[in-house]
C-alpha cells in the first residue's frame, strides 16, 4: 500500500526532504561555531582587559600586523599629540547609536616613533565635506592608557575605503595609509584612548568590549537540528496518513459504498 510513494508527488517530497535534513544539520553547525567563536572571543577580551597594562612600542612596531591575541590588551604611552595631522574617520556610530565620526591622532613617542591613537566619537559636521567640530588635545607631554587593536583594511571591516574625500577625512584606521600620508613611519593597529578622559566629555570614549553576552547562536543551533529530526517525523507521518486514506477508500470501494446522489425534483402537475 505503499507504492503511491513512487508517484511523481511523493518523490519530489521525498527530494525536498534529503535537502533540507543535510542543509538544516549544517545551519546548526554553523550556529554552533558562532557560538564557539564567540565564547572564544569574550574569553580573549576578557584576559587582555584583565592583563597589566604594557608600553605600545612592546607589543608592536613599524609594519607590524597585530595578532588576535594582543587584541584588546591595554597598553599605555608617553608622547605628545600631532594635533596638525588629525583626521576623522567616518560613518562611526556613538554608544546610544548616533552617526558620527572617531577622532585619529597621531602620536608621537617620547624616544622615537609613532602610534594612532583614536580620541573617540563626536557628532559629524552638517556637510559631509566639513571638518567638525573636534575639542582640542592637551599640549604638552602627556601619557595615555588604552586598549591596542589592529588595523582595519575593507575585509576586516566591512567598510569600502573612498579614496576621494574631503581634505582630513578617512574611512578606515590603517597605520600604513596613516604612514604613507604622514611620510614616516607608524606602528602597526592603534590604540582605543581609555585615560585620561577628556574635559567635558569630548570626544566620547569609546565602549569597553562586553565579554559576558554569548548571544542566542547556541540555541539556534538546537533549533536548526530538532527541524532537521522533525522534517523525516513529519513525512513519515503524512506517509502514513495518506496510507489510512487510501485504506478506507479502497474499504469502501469494496464494500459498494456510493456516494449518494441529489434527489431529482419531481416534475409539476398542472
Amino acid at each position: 500500500m505503499y507504492r503511491f510513494l513512487l508517484t511523481r508527488q511523493w518523490m519530489a517530497l521525498a527530494l525536498l526532504v534529503l535537502v533540507l535534513i543535510p542543509t538544516m544539520v549544517e545551519l546548526g553547525f554553523w550556529q554552533l561555531h558562532r557560538h564557539e567563536h564567540r565564547v572564544a572571543q569574550n574569553a580573549l577580551i576578557s584576559r587582555n582587559l584583565k592583563a597589566k597594562p604594557v608600553p605600545v612600542a612592546s607589543l608592536t612596531s613599524p609594519g607590524h600586523t597585530v595578532p588576535r591575541s594582543d587584541y584588546w590588551r591595554t597598553v599605555t604611552a608617553t608622547g605628545t599629540y600631532d594635533a596638525t595631522h588629525e583626521v576623522v574617520v567616518r560613518r562611526r556610530t556613538s554608544t546610544d547609536g548616533r552617526i558620527g565620526v572617531h577622532v585619529l591622532i597621531p602620536f608621537d613617542l617620547k624616544g622615537g616613533g609613532t602610534v594612532l591613537v583614536n580620541r573617540g566619537w563626536v557628532p559629524s559636521a552638517a556637510s559631509q565635506s566639513a571638518f567638525p567640530d573636534v575639542p582640542l588635545t592637551p599640549e604638552g607631554e602627556v601619557t595615555i592608557t588604552g586598549r591596542l587593536k589592529a588595523d582595519e583594511t575593507t575585509g576586516t571591516s566591512g567598510i569600502k575605503d573612498i579614496s576621494d574625500l574631503p581634505d582630513r577625512q578617512v574611512m578606515l584606521i590603517n597605520s600604513a595609509q596613516e604612514a604613507e600620508r604622514l611620510s614616516r613611519p607608524v606602528l602597526g593597529g592603534y590604540v582605543e584612548l581609555t585615560a585620561p578622559e577628556p574635559t567635558g566629555g569630548s570626544p566620547e570614549l569609546i565602549e569597553t568590549p562586553d565579554s559576558g553576552s554569548i548571544g542566542p547562536h547556541m540555541a539556534y543551533a538546537v533549533q536548526w537540528w530538532l527541524f532537521a529530526a522533525g522534517v523525516p517525523v513529519g513525512y513519515v507521518v503524512l506517509a502514513r496518513r495518506e496510507k489510512r486514506d487510501r485504506l478506507e477508500a479502497a474499504a469502501k470501494e469494496a464494500a459498494g459504498e456510493q456516494p449518494a446522489e441529489p434527489e431529482k425534483p419531481e416534475p409539476a402537475t398542472a
